[in-house]
């Protein structure tokens, strides 16, 4: 299984919360997931709420898991809710099926990971998380 490295995962944070910064946007709280749902890395910036890791990995859990971005679990639990309900009983209630879960794909389109990234509004936090993906090198579908 290919997964992301510990490198392109700071890498991801980092640039991620620079974006936000040069944004104004909220404090922003990012995390990276690996191709199994592990936390390859996380922070939270200064003034965000303590939940927000719940939420990031909600956000990049539910990617990774389903194979989806946070937008597409959206779409999909607007049309049918009773399949993300179903969803979120297998996982436990981690999944958060909104836009800011950004799914990982390397060079040769396999899933190596999930971004998660809360703080802001759900749009500005995919626009803050594709700017990390993109600056690792990497594919973000959102």
């Amino acid at each position: 299984m290919a997964d992301i490295s510990l490198r392109k995962a700071r890498t991801i944070i980092r640039k991620t919360l620079e974006k936000g910064r040069a944004m104004d946007l909220k404090p922003l709280s990012v995390v990276v997931l690996d191709a199994g749902g592990h936390v390859q890395a996380f922070e939270r910036e200064d003034g965000a709420s303590p939940g927000r890791f719940q939420i990031a990995h909600g956000k990049a859990y539910g990617a990774v898991m389903l194979g989806m971005p946070g937008s597409a679990q959206m779409a999909r639990a607007e049309a049918q809710a009773y399949f993300m309900e179903a969803v979120n009983g297998a996982f436990g209630g981690a999944v958060i099926p909104v836009p800011g879960g950004i799914l990982l794909k390397n060079k040769k389109g396999a899933v190596i990971g999930a971004v998660g990234v809360t703080g802001d509004t759900s749009d500005n936090d995919v626009l803050a998380g594709q700017a990390g993906v993109e600056a690792a090198g990497l594919t973000g579908e959102s």
